[in-house]
């Protein structure tokens, strides 16, 4: 009698997961099928799973819409562009862009792809939820829209081109964000907080509105948030806001190139949510492996400001900024300021960087006024200074500074920030302090643009955002073709740098079925029988156990283009 329930059990168990899987959906936006506008897509009824591939067409989609739906965490839902055999991101176009008659949501000037509350769909808090793949642009007051009931709207000052109201669990992957008040948008509230935000591999730049300070290529507030790998150009002609804009606790920046903006960092107080300012991640915030680039005149001199701005002192982060193994270039004539911590009780723990600037040593200053500085192992020009004023705040320096007239890069000019043989900054670093490991350990370089490798390991940190050494494993090829069903399929995976022996393997999701991956030649070959589309994750892994990752999308059609 045990064992017939406990089979039953079993069975029950079974019969839900099969069922779960089975109800994923993919819905295929595509010019000149039966589902060719993202209005058409079931936005109110998305199950856990599901699926929406928008793919690339000559003239933008000229869309808008809300995602009020939840996904699970092996189950998310999934909002994908599929590009054109040149690379080109689907647009999605907000300047005169229409939404759905079936969908009904407040705050439709906020954002051309909101994530947040409904009506139409019912209001619930959106979990579990990827949009990658896409050019979204133009959420700016300098454009309108047609809501839901057929009226013309214009968007506000606080628009942007993705705008999460509310969410848990979204990631933002190799997307563009651009021409908007701001690029992108996470809002939290003493009610309630957003939670647990990846942002990788994104392309964001012209955003702001001219002579304004309060839109930002990115601003956001949320409990837990990471940007990884993300390129961050310079903003509209004319706007003054910030590069990246963050009120959260948690927060971790690695591995981004960050260009240009009034600063490059503002990482104030999480002004408008007490639940932020009580998390205890609030208080250690950490900035590793960037590359920072300020140029000549462009805002404010400060590159990074950590702390406050809403001037409720009591509410600033007032915690630790871990910031190490960065790479500072500023070309401004005049000076420049690296830290701007608001009061004496923000402090900043500056190890293993290249603070370096064209002007002379006396042009760059460590502090602007307060706060309490820590720096070790730093790579600066002769003759740094303090601070430009009288400062209130302490700068501890143990002395391990490198000084030289350039750290020598592969090639200044064209932006190439790797470290050359003859760099200073090879073997010259430290060790990481204990709060940063294991979690926040560096591990990865940035790839121009908005790719990463895994960072050489040979013994002693180098300073600054690169490893000098031997080039980690690259896997090249970046797509892969279609299949035709019952058709022989053969392509190889091509791979740069790494030592030894490469290992290939498929690490997420799975290959057509009737594929086969070589692991000792990286091969994909056989023939498919089944039509669909595979998403899947192929990892390269060299002898020393460096390993590089891609994720590609391949259908199986019936015949070429169907």
């Amino acid at each position: 009698m045990k064992k017939l329930f406990f089979l039953s059990v079993v069975h029950l168990f079974v019969f839900f997961c099969v069922s779960e899987s089975v109800k994923a959906t993919i819905y295929e936006v595509k010019p000149n099928t039966p589902l060719d506008t993202i209005a058409e897509v079931p936005w109110a009824t998305l199950q856990p799973g599901d699926t929406v591939l928008i793919y690339w067409k000559p003239t933008p989609y000229k869309e808008k819409w809300v995602i009020c739906r939840q996904g699970t965490a092996s189950l998310p839902i999934t909002v994908r562009g599929v590009a054109n055999g040149s690379g080109e991101l689907p647009v999605i176009d907000g300047n005169g862009a229409v939404t759905p008659l079936n969908l009904n949501f407040p705050s439709e000037q906020r954002g051309v792809i909101k994530i947040g509350s409904a009506n139409i769909p019912a209001d619930t808090l959106p979990k579990y939820i990827t949009i990658e793949n896409l050019d979204i642009r133009s959420a700016h007051p300098n454009y309108q829209f047609t809501d839901d009931g057929g009226a013309t709207q214009t968007y506000s000052s606080a628009a942007s081109a993705i705008y999460v109201e509310k969410g848990e669990n979204i990631t933002l992957r190799n997307n563009i964000f651009h021409d908007s008040a701001n690029g992108f948008f996470v809002a939290s509230s003493d009610e309630l907080a957003s939670r647990n935000i990846l942002v990788e591999g994104n392309y964001i730049y012209d955003n702001g509105i001219v002579g304004s300070a309060f839109q930002h290529n990115n601003y956001t507030a949320a409990i837990g948030i990471i940007f990884q790998y993300n390129r961050f150009g310079p903003p509209k002609t004319g706007a003054v806001g910030n590069a990246l804009k963050d009120r959260s606790a948690g927060l971790i920046v690695r591995y981004n190139w960050i260009e240009a903006g009034n600063r490059q960092l503002d990482l104030v107080d999480g002004e408008d949510s007490i639940l932020i300012r009580n998390a205890p991640e609030y208080r250690k915030t950490f900035v590793y492996g960037n590359i920072l680039i300020e140029p000549d005149g462009a805002g404010n001199n400060q590159i990074t400001h950590y702390g406050g701005d809403s001037g409720n002192t009591p509410n600033y982060r007032k915690g630790t900024l871990y910031f190490y193994n960065n790479t500072i270039v500023s070309t401004r004539s005049g000076n420049t300021t690296l830290f701007r911590l608001s009061t004496n009780e923000e402090t900043c723990d500056a190890r293993n960087n290249i603070f370096y600037n064209t002007a002379s040593g006396t042009n760059l200053a460590l502090i602007d006024d307060t706060g309490i500085l820590t720096i070790s192992h730093n790579w600066l020009k002769p003759n740094w200074r303090i601070s430009h004023g009288t400062p209130t705040g302490t700068v501890n320096n143990n002395g391990t500074s490198v000084q030289g007239t350039s750290p020598n890069f592969v090639n200044e000019i064209t932006q190439d920030f790797r470290l050359a043989s003859n760099s200073a900054a090879i073997n010259a670093g430290t060790n990481l302090l204990a709060d940063v490991l294991p979690v926040n350990n560096v591990i990865r370089h940035y790839v121009k643009h908005q790719q990463s490798e895994a960072r050489p390991v040979n013994g002693v940190l180098d300073i600054g955002a690169y490893e000098f050494g031997t080039a980690s494993v690259q896997i090249t090829t970046t797509t892969l073709p279609n299949v035709l069903r019952s058709k022989s399929y053969n392509q190889t995976l091509q791979s740069s740098g790494g030592t030894g022996a490469i290992t290939w393997t498929v690490s997420a999701g799975s290959l057509p079925l009737g594929l086969r991956l070589d692991p000792a030649t990286g091969k994909i070959f056989g023939k498919v029988a089944t039509k669909g589309t595979w998403n899947f994750t192929i990892t390269a892994q060299d002898s020393l156990n460096q390993t590089a990752t891609q994720n590609f999308t391949v259908n199986v059609r019936l015949f070429a283009g169907i």
